[in-house]
């Protein structure tokens, strides 16, 4: 319930893509947002008011002039009431209008009063969107305020392909969790964090790794992207789609994972490192694959260069190190050791040994130690554990400040 009680005008304007406003409609409510759809009139040929009310629980405005309401200057009353504005599908008519501040019907009426974040995702045919005029009229809208989330490419229901789909609901529920989800107590920050396994490549066929995820950084970085944060997310796992509002640098090897790394770690103010790094690699990568000779086979390894301990005994003033710690036994006794000795700022440590903890789930159980004492958290989900990890992390930046 990300967006509990945020009011958000849903805008639907005449498209074939206006079947998806419903699902989204639907998105945003199921995460606590009080979602207001306004429909033009010839939105209301492609869906009926009625589906919008029924999965948004509100009423459905279409009509400037409609008495049969609660409020007694309708389109003026939600202007107020708006946390946000989300046009989808927006037409190259609503865009035009809107561009130029006609005020005509009830969703331009609306939204020329409004004063809150507001966001447009144009769907139309190729042409119409790529036309000079909807170009135009897209860059007035941006000088205006607005924010324009760009069409999709692919096959559209007129049998051209291009850009111009509306893109899909859920990419647009990132948007309004971005704006509205979070405090930005993390503005002006830059943040770094890895994740996932490593790769460490034995030959052309094989590698060795681990079962990590990466589902923990991801939701670190998600959670400080919509606290403000400018994030980059080193990232060895392939498995997960990348965060939106994150840059995104994806590696293989753990000597990958340590190039990218600390090429940019100087800019950072603080970092977490949730991947898992592979210890060790193999000693040589065969150029051919391995083939079978007998029953046995003795692998040598080799050290991979340790991150964590690199950029925290390297560490300018100021900036704070945030490093993980997965045990399977002597859980503090190991991570109080980690700590001290990578010169980490804040270790959370959790333990394959318990339920809900660990790879490939979408809940943990962390343990955070630092000079400010030791405080095991319960059972979270991993987006919820990553805004404790940050919280602990900002207590830590205000009393070095203080």
């Amino acid at each position: 319930m990300l967006l509990s009680g945020k009011h958000i005008l849903l805008g639907v304007c005449g498209g074939i893509a206006a079947y998806k406003a419903a699902a989204l409609a639907s998105l945003l409510t199921k995460q606590g947002a009080v979602v207001h759809p306004i429909l033009t009139k010839n939105a209301m040929q492609f869906v009926s008011p009625i589906t919008f009310e029924g999965v948004s629980g509100q009423r459905c405005f279409t009509n400037t002039f409609d008495r049969d309401t609660e409020f007694r200057v309708p389109h003026i009353k939600l202007a107020q009431m708006a946390d946000a504005v989300l046009v989808a599908p927006a037409s190259a008519n609503t865009i035009a209008k809107l561009s130029h501040g006609l005020a005509d019907d009830m969703l331009t009426s609306t939204l020329l009063a409004c004063r809150c974040k507001k966001l447009i995702a144009p769907a139309m045919n190729t042409a119409m969107f790529e036309n000079p005029a909807t170009q135009d009229n897209l860059k007035t809208l941006e000088h205006y305020g607005w924010t324009v989330i760009q069409p999709a490419y692919g096959h559209l229901a007129c049998g051209d392909t291009g850009a111009g789909k509306m893109p899909e609901p859920e990419y647009l529920l990132q948007y309004m969790l971005f704006y509205l989800a979070e405090q930005k107590d993390m503005t002006g920050f830059n943040v770094l964090v890895t994740a996932g396994p490593t790769r460490e490549s034995l030959d052309p066929v094989r590698y060795l790794t681990n079962h990590s995820s990466g589902k923990m950084g991801y939701e670190l970085a998600v959670n400080a992207a919509r606290r403000g944060a400018h994030v980059t997310l080193v990232t060895g796992s392939d498995q997960l789609p990348d965060p939106p509002f994150v840059d995104v640098i994806h590696v293989e090897s753990a000597q990958d994972m340590f190039d990218a790394v600390t090429a940019v770690s100087h800019q950072q103010d603080m970092l977490a490192f949730a991947a898992a790094v592979a210890d060790y690699r193999p000693a040589t990568v065969s150029q051919q694959k391995i083939k079978k000779t007998s029953d046995h086979s003795v692998l040598e390894l080799t050290r991979t260069p340790d991150i964590l301990q690199t950029v925290g005994l390297s560490k300018k003033p100021g900036q704070l190190i945030c490093g993980f710690s997965m045990e399977t036994q002597d859980l503090l006794d190991h991570s109080q050791e980690k700590r001290k000795k990578k010169n980490a700022d804040l270790m959370c440590a959790n333990s394959l040994r318990e339920e809900g903890a660990g790879f490939g789930v979408d809940t943990n159980i962390i343990t955070l130690i630092s000079d400010q004492g030791v405080e095991k958290l319960p059972l979270l989900s991993k987006y919820d554990v990553s805004r404790k990890i940050w919280d602990a992390m900002l207590s830590m930046k205000s009393h070095s400040n203080s």
